[in-house]
């Protein structure tokens, strides 16, 4: 009898100590007394030359005996007193008596099932046959991750058996008790996406905690880092020691996810896998073929017969499948029902009548194509048809039985019963461990199939879309299960490849299915589609696709948000002309007949929106983004640490690498694209294989401080990598891959060195430094060239010059230099400055870069902003605007036709150069002023020209500007009778023009400091100011009277009439001092004061019946005050931020507060209490949960609608407290809004100074 399994792992696992200790020629005295050793064996042993050797060789042929042996060999062991090593064989001890060696003989107790059961671990086959020497292999691997993490590798081809070896592997108690006690933990991959993936993960971390306390439950994760951070998070803290079993893993860049220091086996077709991650590693293979004994095993069991009684034939089916677990059984299963047909199968795999799929391949492709043939025609008709549909699933892509069940017009029970038959003849796949179950075919069997029916595909994918719409009817599923994942994902495949072109536009062109695929898919999906399908939709309208195209590239980093937002919301954004706003619309009226919100963007035409694309793919700043020199991909890096490659169509991303210990400031592809490397904080620097996402050298030795910038030559001649650093001396280095350390390191600058760069043609290296110069080194000798003092261009001032980057002209011949707030152009060999481009001085050039196929230079400014430069013309080509902060890099593809920006609002934009172009479209500054005439509305800001503009804001007609002000313009106001408009200025100067002539009406001189607010009172007649300086001044402007109204220690950024009687002369100011007063502005008397707040008051309001007013404050809180008493009636806690903005409802019953967290609070006026707290649940990818601060607040007159400012503007329901709306700008930080008096037009300014007339559609 062979050797009970636990005996052998006992064995394998304690082998190292036993043939360190032992004595075999003591033992071996007592074994052969017990008859399980012979005299023979035990010379054999006797003749190795050392104890050592004799021990090995003892311990081997114990592992070929049976139980008794083993047995045998404890007992010696207590008898010559190694008694620790017999306590160790122990609780391994075989059971010889029958009744007790049945139910533990394949490890199966009652707690194994139930510890596998639980982590979806599959059950064994219903034929099995065992492989003990593999199993026993893999388990001594296992039991060196008892006291660490690490990763233990099971590879071999498809159909050897990998998956069934590593389920029977933890088939074993005591491996779980000693190695797994925190449980085993099974999840199939296969070839998924990356949202496949996601969900994966999502099913594996519910799972996981499940059997925590409620108290420990999460919000499903909803991105990759996040998963993964969580199922980190449970296998460190909840599940120290458990094994995770990842099944059949092809992609090392899905590896990467489960690189989380745990314990993992992994079953694969790729040795090399591993490499990519990092901790100890192991490795075992499968052979790629049975043995003729287990073939013939494999047939007994399935036809159950004795193996000595099988035919003759039956050995040769085995050769002719050659070893095959996956062929073999398919053979097994036609001979489980037909017995007799020994002959007719091995005629039918001997005459390879089959048409073979490839020759080249590692498979066992004549076989598998004989088996697959011999198995479907057994298949009864109907059943053979049935089968003949499964040609039109895609590879590695796992479907649910409701889909074939909608695909057959069949019950799922029908479904499933059909579907059991094929896995039972092994011609499909099941996946139990989902539930319900998932079905799939080995690429093997899809790949003969199609073959088989490749003149019949298109009928088959028409059958597929004709199923599917008489099913559906009423619109596409949603629900979010696996049949609604299936018919999402792959609907537009089905009709694309049954040629159903009027299909597909209707289906593609609907901003229906584009929300719905959107939320279940993301938007890369969806992008994917029109880029991949973009031929055939071209055909019915290439403008209509392109304006759905340009709708998603340029709203996908929105659509990823959770909540999901609303389509139809975003796409009434889109120009009126684009047949997404006219679907847009109609579903708005629509909506709005059964009371839903939506808000048209009237004046959004003088807006234009000049990217192709925007991508959001880090959490955190975005330092440096490169095109593949084939201009397909997109790398990107930053502060969170990564680098991620896309797509440079859609954004999809491709390759995620957590790269560094600290921020990556750069990333370079190769001129083949083959390569990437990246530098960062962390002094590394690091080049990784693209495709493989494999670390492929690190150079972490000679940089001593944050290496800047790293870019590899322009050809693979002669390839080098050139960095630059921190570094005081030693900053710049040349580096050869092949070698372990720098080729050369540049001398030359004293200070850090913050851009590296090749000619085009490899010569020289260009170098840019904090000291002031550019310098020119010879690659070849490393000696320095030439210097370029660029700080000299900067005479007129004494700060020190800091040049950021150069980039050479195609030519080679001119060399440009950002510096300051310019960018310089250089003759290389003279070094005399040809063109200087000077930007405000408010701004500093961040980065240039020069086309290689043109004469554009892209200039990132801090601004914000992006402009591309005819160097020849002298002459600014483009405004790329859009970027939300800080442009930290820009880069032309290698052929021109795009333009990359990336920037530390976390997003990387794409531009067609030839689309982008110079923009005559004025920024507005956010302080601003609004008069709502019936359906006119009138808006005065300043603009970035530092004039102020009155606007009719739905025709954008400029009514009135005036002259450039000498002084910043900081605040505005305007007055309906006379028709005049007041300007405040940073010097403290206020002045009042008629409108439209712009005739100086008053020049009013009087404040110190900038003036912040100013305001007409009701008759037009007097204007209140308040300013820096602390003091409100009251003047009659007409005539320049003025009342002075101090007492405040701090600025006075606001007021506020008490109320718009004009007999009621009270004003009420606050400050940052801490004070609320009120004043008469007739007299200047102050009729009160209280300090209202610790901290400095943000905001204050009157109740519309005038008996109360409300102060928030820094100290996180508000407070209601009489306005009679000036008592404090309430306070109200529980802001976790300074308190920004409140806002009375019109019946004066409610408060509305705001935060800098973005939480918006609603308040009983009456006793204090708190009513609602609104976006709670909906705190986005950002930065809070309003997307900024909460600047303002408005009640709609019936007080049941609530409208917010902050990074966007948002519409709830004041009595649930929940979101009906929000509007996304495109700049963002909104100071204010402006409501006209029946809550149906609203006027904002974002930060990027475009201005927002939003009328709510009825």
């Amino acid at each position: 009898m062979a050797l009970e399994e636990g005996a052998r792992s006992c064995l394998l696992r304690y082998r190292h100590r036993l043939e360190q200790d032992i004595k075999p020629s003591y033992l071996m005295d007592h074994m052969i007394s017990d008859g399980v050793l012979t005299v023979d064996e035990e010379e054999t042993i006797r003749t190795q030359h050392t104890r050592k050797d004799q021990a090995v060789a003892l311990l081997e042929l114990l592992l070929r005996k049976g139980n008794h042996a083993y047995i045998s060999f404890y007992n010696a062991l207590v008898k010559e007193a190694y008694d620790d090593l017999a306590n160790a064989l122990h609780g391994d001890l075989p059971h010889t008596s029958p009744d007790a060696h049945k139910g533990s003989s394949d490890g199966c107790t009652p707690y194994v099932q139930t510890v596998l059961s639980e982590g979806g671990v599959p059950q064994r086959p219903v034929v099995f046959v065992s492989r003990p020497e593999l199993v026993n292999r893999v388990r001594e691997k296992l039991y060196r991750l008892q006291k660490e993490h690490g990763w233990i590798t099971v590879f071999g081809m498809a159909g050897s058996g990998k998956s069934v070896l590593a389920a029977e592997v933890v088939r074993h108690q005591d491996l779980i008790e000693e190695c797994f006690p925190g449980g085993i933990h099974w999840l199939s991959i296969g070839q998924l996406d990356k949202p496949d993936l996601l969900a994966k993960i999502q099913s594996l971390c519910f799972r996981l905690e499940q059997s925590l306390d409620s108290q420990s439950l999460h919000r499903t994760p909803n991105s990759l880092d996040e998963a993964k951070e969580r199922l980190r998070f449970l296998t460190l803290r909840r599940y120290p020691r458990s094994l995770l079993i990842l099944d059949d893993i092809w992609d090392s860049t899905v590896l990467k996810v489960f690189d989380i220091h745990c314990r993992i086996l992994l079953t694969t077709r790729n040795r090399s896998l591993a490499d990519s991650v990092s901790g100890p590693k192991y490795e075992v293979e499968v052979e790629s073929g049975l043995d003729e004994n287990k073939g013939l095993e494999i047939l007994a069991l399935y036809t159950k017969t004795k193996v000595h009684a099988l035919p003759e034939d039956a050995r040769s089916i085995v050769r002719e499948c050659k070893g095959s677990p996956l062929v073999v059984s398919l053979i097994g299963a036609l001979l489980k029902e037909k017995p007799n047909r020994w002959r007719y199968y091995l005629r039918q795999l001997q005459q390879k009548q089959f048409k073979r799929i490839r020759k080249s391949s590692s498979y066992d492709y004549d076989a598998l194509d004989q088996a697959m043939s011999a198995s479907i025609e057994v298949l009864p008709d109907e059943h053979r048809e049935f089968y003949k549909d499964l040609s039109v699933i895609e590879k590695d892509i796992k479907v649910p039985a409701k889909v074939l069940s909608v695909l057959w017009d069949l019950e799922p029970e029908e479904v499933e019963d059909i579907l059991e038959e094929f896995v039972n003849k092994c011609l499909l796949f099941v996946d139990r461990h989902n539930k319900p179950y998932l079905y799939y075919l080995h690429d093997l069997q899809l790949d003969f199939l199609v073959e088989q029916n490749r003149t019949q595909l298109a009928s088959l994918h028409n059958k597929v879309v004709h199923q599917y719409q008489q099913h559906y009817r009423d619109g596409p599923p949603t629900s979010g299960d696996e049949e609604c994942l299936y018919w999402i994902r792959f609907l537009t495949l089905h009709m694309a490849k049954a040629n159903l072109s009027k299909e597909l536009y209707s289906l593609m062109f609907s901003l229906d299915w584009v929300s719905i695929k959107a939320q279940i898919m993301g938007p890369a999906h969806l992008i994917n589609d029109y880029v991949e399908y973009g031929p055939i939709l071209d055909k019915e309208n290439s403008e209509v696709r392109s304006q759905f195209q340009e709708f998603l590239s340029l709203n996908g980093h929105q659509l990823e948000q959770r909540p999901f937002p609303d389509v139809v919301q975003l796409a009434l954004s889109q120009p009126q002309t684009s047949d997404v706003y006219r679907q847009a619309l109609l579903q708005a009226r629509d909506g709005a007949s059964t009371g839903k919100l939506y808000f048209d963007w009237l004046n959004k035409s003088s807006v234009e929106n000049l990217s192709r694309l925007v991508i959001h793919p880090h959490q955190g700043s975005i330092y440096s983004a490169c095109f593949s020199h084939d201009g397909a991909k997109i790398a990107s890096s930053g502060a969170s640490r990564t680098l991620k490659v896309f797509k440079s169509t859609s954004g999809e991303k491709l390759t995620e690498i957590q790269a560094h210990d600290d921020e990556v400031l750069c990333c370079a592809f190769s001129p083949d694209d083959r390569l990437l490397a990246t530098c960062s904080s962390d002094r590394k620097v690091k080049v990784w294989n693209v495709e493989r996402a494999m670390l492929l050298r690190v150079f972490e030795e000679e940089h001593e401080e944050q290496v800047n910038h790293c870019q590899f030559t322009n050809t693979t001649q002669r390839l080098l990598l050139a960095t630059c650093s921190n570094d005081k001396f030693l900053n710049v280095k040349l580096w050869n891959l092949n070698k372990p350390s720098s080729q050369n390191t540049m001398f030359g600058h004293f200070e850090p060195v913050n851009h590296c760069c090749f000619s085009p043609d490899d010569t020289y290296v260009s170098t840019s430094s904090n000291d002031g110069t550019v310098k020119l080194f010879q690659v070849l000798s490393a000696n320095e060239w030439k210097t370029i003092n660029v700080g000299d261009m900067f005479a007129e001032s004494d700060e020190e010059v800091f040049v950021k980057c150069s980039t050479w002209t195609a030519d080679g011949k001119r060399i440009i230099c950002a510096a300051r707030n310019a960018a310089l152009v250089f003759d290389v060999e003279t070094s005399e400055m040809l063109l200087e481009i000077r930007t405000n001085r408010l701004s500093t050039v961040q980065y240039c870069h020069a086309c290689s196929s043109s004469n554009l230079l892209a200039i990132a400014f801090s601004n914000y902003a992006v402009e591309l430069w005819d160097l020849e013309a002298n002459k600014k080509m483009a405004d790329c605007s859009g970027h939300l902060s800080w442009v930290q890099r820009v880069q032309f593809s290698h052929d021109g036709s795009q333009l990359l920006s990336c920037s530390d609002d976390q997003t990387v934009r794409l531009w067609e150069t030839k689309k982008v172009h110079t923009s005559s479209a004025v920024c507005l500054k956010r302080d601003s002023d609004v008069l709502f005439n019936d359906d006119e509305v009138i808006v005065s800001a300043a603009d970035n020209c530092n004039r102020l503009q009155v606007r009719d804001g739905r025709t954008g007609s400029v009514l009135f500007q005036s002259e450039e002000q000498s002084s910043r313009i900081r605040c505005t106001c305007m007055c309906r009778q006379p028709s005049a408009v007041a300007l405040g200025q940073e010097d403290g100067t206020v002045q009042v023009l008629e409108v439209p002539s712009g005739k100086l009406l008053a020049t009013l001189l009087g404040h110190t400091k900038t003036v912040l607010h100013c305001r007409f009172s009701q008759n037009g007649q007097t204007l209140i100011t308040s300013s820096e300086d602390a003091t409100i001044r009251v003047w009659r402007w007409q005539s320049g009277d003025c009342k002075v109204l101090q007492g405040h220690n701090e600025q006075v950024r606001c007021f506020s009439l008490l109320s718009t009687s004009p007999a009621d002369t009270r004003l009420l100011s606050w400050s940052y001092d801490g004070t609320v007063k009120m004043w008469d502005i007739e007299s200047g008397e102050k009729l009160q004061d209280i300090e209202a707040h610790r901290g400095a008051i943000l905001s204050c309001h009157v109740s519309p019946d005038g008996c109360l007013f409300a102060t928030t404050s820094a100290d996180k809180t508000a407070k209601l005050w009489h306005c009679e008493s000036w008592q404090c009636g309430h306070t109200l806690s529980g802001h976790q931020d300074c308190v920004r903005s409140c806002r009375f409802s019109w019946d004066s019953q409610r408060l509305a507060t705001g935060d800098d967290n973005g939480e918006i609070r609603l308040w009983s006026v009456k006793d204090g209490s708190l009513l609602r707290i609104c976006s709670r649940d909906g705190k986005d990818a950002m930065d809070s949960l309003h997307g900024g601060w909460v600047t303002d607040l408005h009640f709609s007159p019936d007080n049941s609608l609530l409208v917010s400012t902050g990074g966007y503007v948002k519409w709830w329901d004041v009595e649930k407290g929940e979101a009906l709306q929000t509007f996304f700008p495109r700049g963002t930080a909104l100071k204010r809004i402006h409501v006209s008096s029946d809550f149906s037009t609203f006027v904002t300014i974002d930060s990027i100074g475009i201005l927002y007339i939003l009328q709510r559609v009825a």
